[in-house]
């Protein structure tokens, strides 16, 4: 006979590992006790040693879903003389647990009883168990136990207390058990929160006004969703009217696998994600001949679906049939709403009616977003689903990364792991700035963790850099585009040397002037701007950024000079402005009347979407590039333009000559086929630099690699010449994974 002590770290907590435990107990004859910690497990099992043993494989080798063993110490105690295994109250230890997990989509086996009549959970919208429901957007504080979470408001009725208590039954010490008998409840409102009716008949009365063309709020896991019926055109016109919307895509909502793929291709990986426990939004390529949801995704090759996520939307869906558009619920550039109040106030004018439940919402969590990119599912928004899984990373602890002003998320580091907060917006808002603030906050407090260093963007004029100054801590600023191309090296755990491609819109250079097509040479003692593209003017500054025209008139300035409107009358980008217009961007450009450079990617994609008058002015975030990468996508040509390098410190790619060709081929060629051949131009660009860098390891980064066209088109010419590529899968491209590559950077050159 033997006494263990075994404490475990990991994925531990909300997935039925103490059940799993003591069922392997009994099934190995060992007496004692399992507990939570607010680090951890700790277990205590007395018996045979030779069962022991077998209990430790199983423990091992055979954990439920969701589970994951990170370290297992075990130390022999005394005899106890435990006479038989119990599990116990949660202990607190003193550390709080990096592995916490977030929510999970309802279990295929919930579903199953959500519409089985025969089941007491039979349309019960907040069904859960061991294996699935909301996780880190209810916990107020670790270990993860009912009486830490916003459950504690609903007491066990005594079925429900008889399920915690079996161990054979699926929900034995499952945390979010409720039914209709003890459980949050639905509340159906109208836009003055008046309440109308509850339960069964509130849902009936949603998918009545929902059929009715009206706009309802409906409370989610991690906030709340605006649902409109995607089919009626109406409706969403309204939507877009009143959520200031007027193009961006909207995501759908869609009831089963059937319906996606009705509208959709789907490949394995892409139904993968779709029907994982992440449950994210997926980006798909829609059927040619679907003619409908035009106005869901206007111009867009793609849609963004989604499968249910909670039991609530499982029951919505079945009861509609058919795709609703489901989108965050929240003010322009405001964070979700989560609270009920919160929601009434925010989204007056907004929405018509409200589905509301009173189990209450801590962490505001959208959905997250994932693409298939080169055969490998990317995450291009980290929220629900996925925060806050932590990141191994073996860097200094205690060191928190604020990241960049769009797509912001902050990193905390502590014991070999990073934690990445979920997508909290872009921080032109006071609102988004105080949400990041409070997060910040919420952070430090449930992991028990203090920042001691910051770690910021080298861009004075961001609120994140703003408040790394205003704090009494230590401060290091780290170039945009090094943040970049670290934070894909820190995913996938890369040492220099390295080659890395940094492609975006915009970011602080160490000049001071824009910069966006990088590459940089990484060594272990230096980093070194190897090559970039030529600088273009930004005609009006910012503007350029929202105006593809205004780059596209600037190049022409450039190929042109002075001739420009007489070389270039016949071109949309110059019919699109006035006469005045012109004459007055004329004089500007002449004059460099507030014309900076850039050597932006991004604005390239622009010049060329506006040059084949796909988009003249973006209306929202990249709306030029998606256009671009979508018509590409047609065209399966290998052709390229021509394109020469200047020599100098840092290698200039010169496009002059590519833009001329492409002129010349606006006459005799379709958009399919130019901006097919200026994407494959890209990848020979970036394959010409590889070879003169001489680096095995590359990476990929910043948002123009959220462009599914261009990431393959460079994968594959860099893996044909056999260099080893590394592009980001769990962590974003865009901003939203630069707090990753800032802490990281920081790391690797903390005596900079």
């Amino acid at each position: 006979m033997k006494h263990l002590h075994i404490q475990l770290n990991g994925f531990l907590q909300g997935v039925g590992f103490r059940p799993f435990v003591y069922r392997l107990a009994d099934q190995y004859q060992q007496k004692g006790w399992v507990a939570n910690t607010s680090s951890g497990i700790s277990l205590h099992i007395e018996g045979a040693s030779g069962l022991q043993q077998k209990f430790l494989a199983e423990l091992e080798n055979n954990l439920p879903p969701f589970a994951q063993i990170k370290s297992l110490t075990t130390e022999v105690f005394p005899l106890e003389n435990f006479s038989h295994f119990t599990i116990k109250p949660s202990q607190f230890d003193g550390q709080a647990s990096l592995f916490v997990l977030p929510d999970i989509a309802t279990c295929p086996k919930c579903v199953a009883e959500l519409f089985n009549p025969a089941s007491r959970y039979y349309q019960y919208p907040l069904i859960s168990c061991c294996q699935c429901g909301p996780r880190y957007s209810i916990m107020q504080q670790q270990p993860y136990d009912r009486a830490r979470t916003t459950m504690a408001d609903f007491p066990l009725c005594a079925a429900c207390q008889q399920d915690f208590s079996n161990s054979e039954d699926r929900r034995f010490h499952a945390q979010t058990i409720a039914c209709s008998e003890c459980g949050p409840t639905l509340q159906w409102m109208d836009a003055e929160g008046r309440e109308l009716a509850t339960k069964e008949l509130a849902l009936a009365s949603c998918i009545e006004q929902l059929q009715a063309g009206k706009i309802v709020a409906v409370k989610g896991i991690g906030g709340y969703q605006l649902l409109v019926n995607a089919q009626d055109e109406v409706a969403v016109a309204r939507l877009r009217r009143k959520k200031m919307r007027p193009a961006k895509p909207f995501a759908l909502l869609a009831g089963d696998l059937a319906m996606v793929k009705s509208l959709c291709i789907v490949n394995e990986q892409e139904q993968q994600a779709l029907q994982s426990a992440m449950a994210p939004i997926v980006l798909l390529k829609k059927h040619a001949s679907i003619t409908q949801y035009q106005t869901v995704a206007p111009s867009s090759h793609l849609l963004a679906i989604m499968l249910p996520s909670s039991g609530l939307q499982h029951l919505i869906m079945r009861a509609f049939g058919q795709p609703l558009i489901a989108t965050s619920a929240n003010r322009p550039s405001e964070p979700i709403c989560i609270a009920d109040q919160q929601a009434l106030e925010d989204l007056s004018g907004i929405a018509d009616y409200y589905l509301m439940h009173d189990r209450v919402i801590l962490r505001a969590l959208d959905d997250s977003i994932v693409r298939v990119i080169a055969n490998k599912p990317r995450v291009l928004r980290r929220a629900r689903g996925y925060a806050p899984l932590p990141i191994p990373l073996t860097i200094d602890s205690n060191m928190l990364a604020l990241g960049g002003h769009l797509k912001s998320s902050w990193a905390l580091s502590y014991q070999g792991y990073v934690l990445l907060s979920q997508y909290l917006g872009d921080m032109h808002s006071l609102a988004n700035q105080e949400h990041f603030r409070q997060s910040l906050i919420d952070a430090q407090c449930f992991y028990k963790i203090s920042a001691k260093r910051l770690i910021h963007d080298q861009h004075p004029d961001y609120f994140t850099s703003h408040y790394a100054v205003q704090s009494t801590l230590p401060s290091m600023a780290v170039q945009h585009h090094h943040a970049h191309a670290f934070s894909c090296m820190a995913e996938h755990q890369l040492k220099p040397p390295a080659l890395a491609i940094t492609w975006d819109g915009t970011g602080l250079g160490t000049d001071n002037s824009s910069w966006g097509g990088e590459f940089f040479l990484i060594k272990s003692q230096s980093i070194a701007r190897f090559a970039h593209i030529k600088p273009l003017l930004l005609m009006g500054g910012d503007k350029a950024n929202k105006e593809p025209r205004r780059v596209a008139i600037a190049i022409l300035y450039q190929l042109f000079g002075e001739q420009w409107q007489v070389e270039a009358r016949h071109l949309a980008c110059v019919q699109s402005f006035t006469a005045k217009e012109l004459q007055v961007l004329s004089v500007a450009l002449k004059n460099k009347l507030n014309t900076p450079q850039s050597s932006s990617m991004g604005r390239l994609f622009d010049a060329v979407a506006s040059l084949l008058n796909l988009c003249q002015i973006n209306e929202y975030e990249g709306q030029a590039a998606s256009c671009l990468e979508a018509v590409a996508s047609l065209s399966s040509t290998t052709e390229t333009y021509a394109c020469s390098f200047i020599s100098g410190q840092s290698t200039i790619i010169d496009w002059q000559e590519m833009f001329q060709q492409i002129l010349t081929d606006l006459s005799v060629l379709s958009a399919e086929l130019i901006a097919a051949k200026f994407h494959n131009t890209l990848a020979d660009i970036v394959l010409r630099i590889a070879q003169q860098a001489g680096e095995q390891q590359i990476v990929l980064s910043g948002g123009c690699f959220q462009n599914a066209t261009l990431t393959e088109k460079v994968h594959q010419v860099l893996d044909n010449a056999g260099f080893q590529v590394y592009s980001h899968e769990q962590i974003p491209s865009n901003d939203a994974g630069l707090a990753l590559g800032q802490l990281y950077y920081a790391h690797c050159y903390k005596n900079e």
